[in-house]
């Protein structure tokens, strides 16, 4: 059974982390060690819900903070265990994000009088479908375990803040023509070609750039897929064009649904996901103090992130983590640890 040492500095027990395998519906044994460890320190509360392990402080503060991180990887790409190089620390979960979890455990075992009560989120299974996400199942079972003032995700951001996320919604616009004998194309209707339309109007996409809380967001609508045919002598009857939208925080769900649907209007669209932005929530007082602790800085997150379950519960949330996202999931995906470090000593100096 894998342990865990709180004492060790931050780059030591990021690495303990990431020896633990731990790819997504494989995260009891480090589910475990989490529970235990934090069950260890008497001034935390400790709630486990599956292998999502959540620590909480009731010292009756005016504000309560949530710090979350997931403790699931993807797959592993021959990239196990770690190894620490020249003040890089490479392996498998090292950027994506067990260099937050890390900091995290240190934040509870170290930081035991804070200014702001601290709620701790350690869960599982969010690199796979969202059905099984430790948090959402968490906002859906036991929303009081995440009432708080603001909330940080420690998803990789190069040790900076990014607000908020934007919207994902993902269409099929779906073409329907006639079959035929190829070599009687005129009997038939090609569903292929009467995708042109679709991808003409994709072509003139001309991109929204809305401000919100003095962030510039850039939104994004593009084909990602194709299909269509039958065999190679048959004209086909169907094509689909996959396209995903990415939305700014300041439209909801239904307002992005209505967008896509008018811009392809006069074609058959369904939609196959949607999963709502998160507004970035900059003019809380929580919010405010953290990014001036971090230096004034804030960037736009232009993808998606679990921030937006906080969003849900009216809970604005940032992401600040180490690490650099453009190496997550990557064979050779590492952290600085002087990322780890930086968030550390941030954090404690905010919270102490």
């Amino acid at each position: 059974m894998a342990t865990l040492d709180l004492s060790a500095d931050v780059v030591s027990l990021t690495r303990q982390l990431v020896d633990i395998f731990s790819v997504s519906h494989h995260e009891q044994e480090i589910a475990d060690a989490v529970e235990a460890a934090l069950v260890a320190l008497p001034h935390l509360e400790v709630t486990r819900r599956g292998h999502t392990v959540v620590a909480r402080t009731d010292l009756g503060r005016t504000e309560r903070v949530v710090i979350a991180g997931h403790l699931d990887t993807v797959p592993l790409n021959d990239n196990l265990p770690a190894r620490l190089e020249d003040g890089v620390l490479h392996g498998l979960g090292s950027c994506d994000m067990k260099g937050g979890d890390a900091v995290m455990l240190k934040l509870a075992a170290d930081v035991t009088s804070p200014n702001r009560d601290l709620t701790f989120v350690f869960y599982e299974a969010e690199e796979v479908d969202s059905v099984h996400n430790g948090l959402r199942k968490l906002t859906e079972s036991d929303p009081g375990l995440l009432e708080a003032d603001f909330a940080i995700l420690m998803e990789p951001s190069n040790a900076s803040v990014e607000a908020g996320c934007q919207g994902t919604m993902r269409v099929d616009v779906r073409t329907t023509g006639e079959r035929s004998h190829s070599a009687r194309s005129w009997k038939g209707v090609n569903a292929i070609h009467l995708a042109a339309p679709v991808l003409a109007r994709l072509n003139d996409y001309v991109a929204r750039e809305p401000e919100i809380d003095g962030l510039a967001y850039h939104e994004g609508l593009n084909a990602t897929g194709i299909r269509g045919g039958v065999a190679g002598n048959v004209i086909p009857d169907e094509c689909v064009v996959e396209v995903n939208f990415r939305f700014a925080p300041d439209r909801s769900e239904a307002d992005a649904e209505a967008y896509v649907r008018d811009y392809f209007d006069g074609f058959d669209v369904t939609v196959t996901d949607m999963a709502a932005g998160a507004m970035p929530g900059l003019d809380r007082p929580a919010a405010q103090a953290f990014v001036e602790a971090v230096g004034g800085e804030v960037n736009p997150k232009f993808g998606w992130t679990d921030v937006a379950q906080f969003t849900r519960l009216g809970v604005p949330a940032v992401n600040f983590g180490p690490g650099d996202p453009m190496f997550a999931h990557k064979q050779d995906e590492h952290v600085p640890t002087e990322h780890v470090e930086r968030c550390e000593r941030i954090l404690k100096e905010w919270l102490a």
